[in-house]
């Protein structure tokens, strides 16, 4: 992709660069709108939506007119022909692969529809690549965190199995496993993830890792959640214990 034009990141940080320059938006309200309008770039947003992520339940009197306000003031930031003013409400010109959010998505649906490991793996690395942090991490917005970054988040970790998956099919395992024990602490309640863990430990000849990891998890599971672990994490563990008995 060319640096011509404006680029918005949203997986992690705000950034916006114009033709390669970094572009300063100030007032966290119109960073809030900027984003809101990214994630549905060359889409007419409601002036209804982009109220309730401004301002969540407390509305300003004059809906309509504080809306304007701010897209005036992203406008003077980013230019007058980026933000089209549409009957319902306003759109953001921009090259949907030029939103972080939007590129990400492309990548995992193209990936989808890829035929085989050695198409379908750099499509997943690219997409993985784009995150910086968590997404919005600079904007203030509960409609955004509700609405968006929950999926997204999830939508990475499925990202992040696939490509594990992938590794340990081309027998990765050694690679992988110090990073599936940073995962599984990061996430300590996401079965998937420790599932890879424990194949990933059997393979390298760790059993009695994965059956101490196993029981960890387990303990938590119960104590936290008042669940068995699934029946994939059982199989695994059953598996693991056939493998030691002599």
């Amino acid at each position: 992709m060319n640096d011509r034009g404006i680029t918005i990141a949203l997986l992690g940080p705000l950034e916006v660069r114009q033709d390669g320059r970094p572009v300063r938006l100030a007032g966290g309200r119109v960073r809030t709108l900027l984003a809101v309008l990214a994630v549905s770039a060359n889409d007419t947003v409601p002036v209804r939506r982009l109220a309730s992520a401004l301002w969540d339940e407390d509305l300003p009197v004059n809906v309509r007119r504080s809306v304007q306000t701010l897209v005036t003031r992203l406008r003077h930031g980013l230019g007058a022909h980026v933000v089209r003013t549409m009957p319902e409400g306003y759109r953001l010109d921009v090259e949907p692969d030029r939103v972080d959010v939007l590129r990400f998505r492309r990548l995992l649906t193209e990936a989808g529809r890829a035929r085989g490991a050695a198409g379908e793996r750099p499509l997943v690395a690219e997409a993985l690549a784009l995150w910086r942090g968590p997404p919005f991490e600079s904007i203030e917005s509960d409609w955004l965190r509700t609405a968006e970054s929950a999926h997204l988040v999830e939508s990475y970790l499925g990202a992040l199995e696939r490509r594990i998956d992938l590794d340990l099919a081309e027998g990765r395992h050694r690679e992988l496993t110090a990073e599936l024990l940073r995962l599984t602490a990061h996430h300590p309640l996401r079965e998937s993830l420790w599932a890879r863990l424990l194949v990933a430990l059997g393979r390298c000849g760790r059993p009695a890792e994965a059956l101490a990891g196993y029981e960890r998890l387990r303990r938590r599971l119960d104590e936290e959640l008042g669940i068995e672990p699934s029946a994939e994490l059982r199989r695994i563990h059953a598996s693991l214990l056939q493998a030691r008995t002599p």
